[in-house]
């Protein structure tokens, strides 16, 4: 007999292995310098500062970390409405 929850281990273990890396990433930054502009960026995708010229430009750099968080949200509502199309196995 199927049992619907037996993935249920599978996917608590890939959460956890989800959120380990989150927080590995979340420690770890790139930083690229070019044209005069500055940008440091954590693991995660999060924009830490922006400098132009010499100048700290953490406007900019709230802005751009919204829009990120804006795609990744219509994202995710992307993914749902996929997998809600999708023909039950």
């Amino acid at each position: 007999m199927f049992n619907p929850l037996s993935g249920l281990g599978d996917l608590q273990k890939l959460q956890q292995q989800a959120k380990l890396m989150q927080e590995a990433l979340q420690k770890e930054t790139v930083e690229v310098e070019k044209n005069g502009v500055k940008v440091t960026v954590r693991g995660d995708q999060v924009i830490m500062s922006i400098e132009v010229d010499g100048i700290i430009e953490n406007r900019v750099a709230e802005a751009v970390n919204e829009a990120i968080k804006k795609t990744q949200e219509l994202a995710a509502r992307k993914l749902i409405e996929i997998s809600s199309q999708q023909p039950n196995a």
